[in-house]
């Protein structure tokens, strides 16, 4: 069971996902520091000095009341959107490199070492 486990894990497609997988949540963190602290501040400022991040509306008073805190959703709406559009491009890039490989004229099999001797041989018959 452990070879069977070790010669999943080893496989090309399984490790192809992992990287994919960590380089995409270190992405994910880029994305949302670019969200949160370089897009986000110059849209509060222009919409009269507000920070999205204490955007909250209290369901309560006092210390200990609920809020529902729709600025860091609307930050992380945004981080969804820069993502989903960086995954979109991406697809595209490799839909349209895959349709013009799929374009090219393929080349006829080559014929095997037999297939070329027998060939020579027929050839030098037909002479005879």
């Amino acid at each position: 069971m452990l070879k069977e486990f070790k010669d999943f894990a080893m496989r090309g497609n399984v490790v192809d996902m992992a990287v994919g997988i960590i380089i995409g949540a270190a992405f994910g963190k880029i994305v949302s520091s670019l969200v949160s602290d370089v897009i986000m501040p110059p849209i509060g400022m222009m919409m009269g000095g507000i920070s999205f991040s204490e955007l909250a509306i209290a369901l309560g008073e006092g210390e200990n009341a609920a809020t529902i805190n729709y600025g860091i959703f609307i930050d992380t709406v945004i981080s969804f959107l820069i993502v989903a559009f960086a995954i979109f491009m991406l697809i595209k890039g490799m839909n349209s490199m895959k349709k013009k490989e799929e374009e090219k004229p393929a080349e006829p099999p080559k014929p095997s070492a037999e297939e070329t001797l027998l060939t020579e041989i027929r050839d030098l018959l037909a002479k005879n």
